[in-house]
Order: structure tokens, then sequence, then C-alpha cells
């Protein structure tokens, strides 16, 4: 069966009201700090370790089996063995359901897949639970880009680098992107 197409528009606006809500209760104190933390211009470290901080944050979980399984996923998508790893997505998104990044490396998945409208709905679920999650937006923009939607990826991506400043790469892209809107004609 064909890979349907995600309605860009629609989730970018799911997308936009996502991000403007609080972090849901139980978050790490210590992530809200990493979050102030990254989001200044000037650092006290390394944008990159407080980065690896937070990622190390997203991808633990109180749960052993749960943490675990997701290393197996991991290594799954890394060996492109897609069917093992999905099954093991799923199986985290079904049993640890509140686990922000469970959702998020499925939507990973899909993405490599090219299976869009499943990344976008992942990627939904992921900011539903972590509203900061700036890989996820990063992926949005993406997938945005990947469907012709070239305003969308620069909304998302704007999002992201709201988030965290100091994705250079997202920077530079997003840099290029609006280079390509002034350029063109009205």
């Amino acid at each position: 069966m064909p890979e349907t197409k995600p309605d860009i528009a629609a989730a970018l606006k799911q997308l936009i009201a996502l991000c403007e809500k609080p972090p849901p209760r139980g978050v790490s104190k210590r992530l809200d700090r990493l979050f102030e933390e990254i989001s200044a211009r000037k650092l006290k470290r390394s944008a990159e370790d407080i980065g690896d901080l937070i990622w190390g944050i997203w991808t633990d979980h109180p749960d052993e089996a749960a943490v675990d399984t997701m290393h197996e996923a991991i290594g799954k998508i890394i060996a492109k063995d897609g069917r093992t790893a999905r099954e093991l997505l799923d199986d985290l998104c079904a049993r640890w359901p509140d686990w922000a990044e469970a959702y998020n490396k499925r939507a990973t998945l899909a993405f490599i897949e090219e299976r869009d409208a499943d990344a976008v709905a992942d990627i939904l679920e992921t900011l539903a639970r972590e509203p900061r999650h700036y890989g996820a937006l990063a992926g949005f923009g993406q997938i945005a880009l990947r469907q012709g939607q070239p305003a969308a990826a620069l909304a998302a991506w704007e999002k992201a680098l709201a988030l965290n400043p100091h994705l250079s790469d997202l920077a530079l892209a997003a840099d290029d992107l609006r280079e390509l809107f002034q350029a063109r004609p009205n």
C-alpha cells in the first residue's frame, strides 16, 4: 500500500500549538535548568555537552527494561533492521506511552523509511509529551522540506533554534531557506 502524504499545513498548526504548552508535570528540574542554560547566547560550558545531557535525560527511563529496549531499538536502526526496530519501538510506545523519546525514535525510523505521514504523527506525539524536543522539530522540518513545503520547514527549524540556538547545521539550513525566500520574486 502506498504511503499517504502527510498534511504538513495541519501538522504545522498542531506542532506550533504543542510547542506553546509548558512541559508536563514531573519533568526533571534538571532538564528545565539545561534548557535555560542552552537557550543562552553565551554559555558557561559547550553547547554539545549541554545537548548531550538533554538527550541523555530524554533517552533515560526509570524502568531498566525500557532503557534496554530503547538501546536495542537504536542498535537495530543503526544495523538497518527496520522491521525489528519498528517492533521494538511499537512495544516501547505501547508499554510506556508517556515516554516522548520512544515516539521520537519511532519517528526517526519512519523518516529513514520515508514513511513521512507516520513520522509526522509520531513527532506530534513526541511534542505532546515534551514540547521542547528540538530534535523532533528539526525532523519535522526535514519532512516538510522533503514534501516540498520549505516555509513549514523553516517555521519548525525556527522553533527548534529558539530552544537550542547552538544547532549550527540547522541554523545554516534555516539561513539558506531565508535566502531562498528573499531571492524569490513576489
